[in-house]
């Protein structure tokens, strides 16, 4: 029979419960504890190699993603580079246009841009200016606080827990 973990870490809990109301001798009580700890660890350890394999297919995902990025990046650079070439050959022979049964080529003038030459001349009334950000708790000055003794107001120290495989 094929028993979750929950279900195995429920019962356990249950029989500790029961056994512990029983009035049997203390080592009845460990045997039977002891063999559902085992049914419980044989399936916590089930579990974590499949989190170890669901980690380990993550990373490959994580490299394929990054390769395929760098892949991306290399082809949108030739992408750049063959449409200035494309673009360089065309003005250079006077040539604005081109069809063909695929698609059609053109020239065409861009429509006109600012430059900026000098940002420091640029008169206020042209500037933009940004707002702040907005202001975000120091979690590291408030810990070091709490540590000295000191209260923060809508604050607490919290510990947690996590699982660790090694």
């Amino acid at each position: 029979m094929n028993t979750s973990l929950y279900v195995l870490a429920k019962e356990y809990q249950e029989a500790a419960a029961k056994l512990a109301d029983l009035d049997l001798p203390d080592q009845v009580i460990a045997d039977t504890l002891e063999g559902l700890a085992g049914e419980v660890e044989v399936k916590a350890t089930n579990v974590a190699m499949f989190i170890r394999n669901l980690e380990a297919t993550a990373d490959a995902i994580k490299t394929a993603e990054k390769q395929m990025a760098e892949r991306r990046r290399a082809i949108e650079g030739r992408i750049d580079r063959m449409s200035d070439y494309l673009k360089g050959a065309m003005l250079a022979t006077g040539i604005s246009k081109i069809e063909c049964p695929y698609f059609k080529l053109a020239i065409r003038d861009n429509p006109a841009s600012v430059v900026i030459d000098a940002a420091s001349q640029i008169p206020a009334e042209f500037m933009r200016t940004p707002e702040p950000p907005p202001a975000q708790p120091d979690k590291k000055l408030i810990a070091e606080a709490f540590k000295a003794g000191r209260e923060v107001p809508g604050c607490h120290m919290a510990r947690g827990q996590r699982l660790e495989i090694k």
